[in-house]
Order: structure tokens, then C-alpha cells, then sequence
């Protein structure tokens, strides 16, 4: 696949990912000449259970720092978390000139960045037929379904063709919102498409998604047969999808009462921008609760909420663990789940579900009978209709773990794109294009992961390595405390923490306290000149030996060495 010709690297069209390859969020890709820069997307990912402590996922955006002088632009291709999320983290660091976005993204940006007083940003809501010129490439759009209304692909022109950025895409034939401008994709392909990259979050799913519509069809078949009252856990983001569950609820004669800060957000920037078209006097809040007397408990109720991920502080997860403020569980109450899990997240979405049945509650998940869900992104079918669309030179699978690359990429070659004309990279590996044609620069871009806290305050990698020692292996803290002249003036003290305790192996524990004095006077008395570092990284590298050669584990190891006058 790798072409390695002589070249003038000064007339390279870079191709890169600072996120959205390897996993399934934090999309962020660049498009870079000699004189320009081009972003698309700053997106988040959630971090799971496996990395103590963190909450997110951010790009490292260090290049971007380095070339700040070059960047044009930041484009949207929706307002989703993992294409917009890591925006504050982005304007801090990097002058970005404009950020590019259309309908309700604009006011999802917008709304996301007034927790941020600090931060000056310039954003410009463009329609997609608009066409913005740069000096080196021209941007285009095109429309496209999604579950986030106003999804556009990227169509960007350079001087060898161009380089089209799908977004997240579906093909909805009969959809909630706009159809898919499929004059603008073929039009596209017809003209030059240089190199596609595309959703590859659903390559491994054979045929067509289902349409959005169904699941509202469903949903509403749902409402009108169920007698008690209801709760449905759905994304927030998915703003079709609420506008359904809205509607159903209308149609049955409930009342909703609206639960999460995200979906509340999401529903008053949805009401505002027309997408969400409820009567008034349907929708209510845990504010209006709190205001009036209404009554939660009865039958004509639709409570909406966060949650259907089994997130521990989401609204569902309270009302399942009994600890929800103003939601008690009812017997009869009927949990709708709208929505997909997310690969990881089963266990927690079961857990919760374990906690409902036994509250009594009945449970409807999407299934083959009751279409509570849809995806929004593209199947095995409709990712072939995309390539046979935009017919490209060369292709580029995006958003994705390796394995839905990899398959995006097979079935590209199986419509005709030549296998080596298929490139299936990494984050940081640029794809650049020249006139001789297209090679990979492995790591051609610094890139990695930064990883933040519930908080977002910055968790560097060191802290993670030793939460997660600690977490494996437990802790020993260690205390000395001697004078100027090495001479002990108090006890020596060993502390544990999720390592063994010392009661129940007492004598592991005082072999453990011995070999650590010993090897501690052992290395003071022998060191010519004293000085801490040496004294503690020399104690921890034998006490790790001996505590691994007894136990097969590897404690982190603190140690405290107090030197008094």
C-alpha cells in the first residue's frame, strides 16, 4: 500500500486524524497543505472503567499548537459530543480564525461554550450550499440523515481532486428531517473524489439500518397499549429520537417530565430551533416540579431521562438504585430503553436493569418485536451505496475501532477501489497526496490521548500508571525519619493498602517491614554522600524484587524520608 517515490514535499496534500481512528468517538481530522490548515471536528470520548479516575478523552492537539499560523478554520460536521466536545480544550490552546457549523450544532456550540467565560471563539452558522475559498482548497457541503438533525459531509476541493469527509451518515429513506442531498454526492464522485473518508462505526452490520420513522411508529404503538406509567432513558443528543418519544407521549395523553441537564439543554435549543414542536402545557422539568404541585405518580406520566448507559450519576441510575430525589420507583412502572449500548457499557446497563425487575418495573428493550431504537449510522448497504455515490481514487475508512476499518476498507476493494489504493491508519500516520500519487507517513504528526478528570482537569499518564498499579496491585507506604548525621531518631513505619492485610498474614507482613529496614541501612550506611532520590528510587527497585519474588504482585511503593537537624 506504502508508495515510496522521490517527491517535492512542499506540494503534499496531508490527509491525518488526531482522533477517530482506533475508537469510536473524539473525531478530529485535518486536511494540511504547505500553507494551509483545515480542521474537521473536535470531538470527546467517554472513557471506560479501565482507566481509574478519568471521565474523557481529548485529542492531543500539539501539532495544531505548532502550526497554529496555518489553520483556516474548525468545521463541523454535526453537533454530537464526540465531534464537538473537545472545542473548550481546543480554543484554549490554539488561535482558531472560525468555527464552521450549521443549525442546531450552532446552538449546541454556542451553549457549550458559555460555561467557559474565558474563552473568545468566532463561529459562523453556514448554509449548506455555501462554498468558503481558501487559497489552497475550497469547502463544500453536502446534507446527510443522521440521528442529530443538520448532519452534513465535507466536501473539500483540491487542486488533485477532492477529499470528502462523510461525517456520521445514514441512509433514511423515509426520514424524520431532511433527505440526504444525493444529487450533491454523485455530482461529487462524478466530478473527482481524490480520496473518501467515511463512518466506518457500523461496518461489521449487514444490510440497511432501519428507518427513524419505524421506531417512532413503534413507540407510539407502545404508548397507546401501555396502561402505567412510563420512563424511557434515551441519548440526549438523539434529537429525532426525542421528538418521538415527545410525540407518542402527546398522542397517549401524558404529560412529560423531563429529567438531566443534557436533556433538558438539548429539548430547549431543539424547541427553540423548531426541531422539537410539542403544545404547550405538555413538558415539564425537575425545576417546574419543584414550583408547582404536580403529580409524578400517576398513569398519564412520561418521565424522559439520561441514563441509558447505566452512567452511575445519570438520572436513570438513581431512580434504579432508589436514590433519586423526586423519582420513586413504581411496581408497575414500564422502563423503555431507546437506545444501543455501547460496547463496554453492558454491564453497567444490566446492572440497572437487575434493579428495576426487582422493584417490580416491566423492561422493553429494542428487539425484532418492539423497534424502540434505530441506529445512525450507515450498515454494510448503505456504506456501499456512499462508495458507489463519491467513486473515489483512494479511501481512507474513519471513526472506528481497527476491526470496523478494516471491514469499511474490504468492502471498499470488493466495489472496486483498488487494495492498494485503501489505507487503514492510525492516529498521528498522515496519507499525503502528491502528483506521483498517494504514501504514508507512519507517525508522520505528534498525536495521542489526554485524559481528563470529572472535572476536566488534565490526568497525565504517570498518575494513570500508578492508579492503576494501585488498583491492581495495592500500595505500601513507607516512613523514615532521620538527622544529617543518617542516624534513625524515630520508629520506622509501613503502612498497606489493598495489598494484604497484616492482620490475617501477619508474617509476610513482618518480613516485608524487616527486609525493607535492612535494605534501607544497608544502602545509608554504604552511600558516600547522602541524598534522598538516590536513597528512595535504590530502596523501592530491591524492596520491588522482594515483594514480587514473595508474592507475584507489584504494590506502588511511596516512600517518605524526613531528614530533621
Amino acid at each position: 500500500m506504502d508508495k515510496r517515490k522521490k517527491k517535492n514535499t512542499s506540494s503534499d496534500i496531508k490527509v491525518y486524524s488526531l482522533g477517530g481512528l482506533g475508537v469510536v468517538g473524539m473525531n478530529m481530522y485535518v486536511v494540511e497543505t504547505n500553507k494551509e490548515l483545515l480542521i474537521m471536528d473536535s470531538g470527546i470520548l467517554f472513557a471506560d472503567d479501565t482507566i481509574n479516575g478519568v471521565e474523557y478523552i481529548i485529542p492531543d492537539f500539539s501539532h495544531l499548537v505548532k502550526n497554529e499560523h496555518k489553520i483556516v478554520g474548525c468545521f463541523i460536521t454535526h453537533g454530537h459530543e464526540d465531534h464537538i466536545g473537545s472545542l473548550p480544550f481546543l480554543l484554549r490552546q490554539v488561535k482558531i480564525p472560525m468555527i464552521y457549523a450549521t443549525g442546531i450544532a450552532v446552538g449546541l456550540i454556542k451553549n457549550k461554550l458559555e460555561e467557559y467565560p474565558d474563552i473568545s471563539y468566532n463561529i459562523t452558522n453556514f448554509d449548506s450550499d455555501e462554498i468558503f475559498k481558501f487559497k489552497t482548497f475550497s469547502v463544500e457541503f453536502f446534507k446527510t440523515n443522521h440521528s442529530i438533525p443538520d448532519s452534513v459531509g465535507i466536501a473539500i476541493k483540491t487542486r488533485l481532486g477532492y477529499i470528502v469527509n462523510t461525517g456520521d451518515f445514514k441512509f433514511d429513506f423515509t426520514p424524520i428531517g431532511d433527505k440526504p442531498d444525493y444529487y450533491k454526492m454523485t455530482k461529487l464522485g462524478k466530478e473527482g473524489v481524490l480520496c473518501l473518508l467515511a463512518d466506518s462505526t457500523n461496518a461489521d452490520i449487514p444490510n440497511f439500518s432501519i428507518s427513524e420513522r419505524k421506531v417512532g411508529e413503534s413507540l407510539n404503538n407502545l404508548f397507546g397499549h401501555i396502561e402505567g406509567r412510563i420512563i424511557v432513558a434515551t441519548f440526549a443528543s438523539n434529537v429525532y429520537r426525542v421528538q418521538q418519544i415527545l410525540q407518542a407521549s402527546v398522542n397517549s395523553g401524558r404529560k412529560v417530565v423531563v429529567f438531566g441537564h443534557s436533556m433538558e439543554q438539548t429539548i430547549e435549543i431543539a424547541t427553540k430551533l423548531k426541531y422539537i414542536n410539542i403544545p404547550k402545557g405538555y413538558i415539564y422539568t425537575s425545576r417546574d416540579l419543584r414550583k408547582a404541585k404536580i403529580d409524578i405518580s400517576t398513569p398519564d406520566t412520561t418521565i424522559l431521562c439520561t441514563g441509558s448507559q447505566g452512567e452511575p450519576m445519570a438520572a436513570l441510575s438513581r431512580i434504579a438504585s432508589g436514590t433519586h430525589k423526586q423519582i420513586k420507583l413504581l411496581p408497575e412502572d414500564t422502563i423503555i430503553y431507546s437506545s444501543k449500548p455501547i460496547p463496554g457499557n453492558e454491564q453497567f446497563i444490566n446492572r440497572n436493569i437487575n434493579k428495576l425487575v426487582h422493584a417490580g418495573c416491566h423492561i422493553i428493550k429494542n428487539s425484532l418485536l418492539t423497534d424502540t431504537h434505530t441506529t445512525g449510522h450507515a450498515s454494510q448497504e448503505e456504506i456501499r451505496l456512499m462508495l458507489t455515490f463519491m467513486n473515489p481514487k483512494y479511501f481512507m475508512p474513519a471513526h472506528g475501532e481497527y476491526a470496523m476499518l478494516k471491514e469499511h476498507a474490504n468492502i471498499a476493494i470488493s466495489l472496486g477501489v483498488k487494495e492498494e489504493n485503501c489505507f487503514v491508519l492510525e492516529q498521528g500516520d498522515v496519507l499525503a497526496f502528491n502528483d506521483n500519487g498517494a504514501r504514508i507517513i507512519k507517525e508522520g504528526v505528534q498525536s495521542g490521548n489526554v485524559y481528563l478528570d470529572s472535572g476536566f482537569a488534565e490526568v497525565n499518564s504517570q498518575t494513570i500508571k500508578e492508579r492503576k498499579k494501585m488498583a491492581d496491585d495495592g500500595m505500601i507506604y513507607l516512613n523514615f525519619t532521620l538527622n544529617k548525621s543518617k542516624k534513625i531518631l524515630a520508629n520506622f513505619d509501613i503502612q498497606t493498602a489493598g495489598f494484604i492485610d497484616p492482620d490475617t498474614l501477619n508474617n509476610l507482613f513482618n518480613d516485608i517491614k524487616n527486609k525493607a529496614q535492612d535494605v534501607f541501612m544497608h544502602i545509608l550506611t554504604s552511600m558516600k554522600k547522602f541524598n534522598i532520590q538516590t536513597l528512595e528510587k535504590q530502596l523501592i527497585n530491591s524492596l520491588n524484587q522482594y515483594i514480587y519474588t514473595r508474592t507475584e504482585r507489584k504494590p506502588l511503593l511511596i516512600t517518605s524520608i524526613n531528614v530533621l537537624n
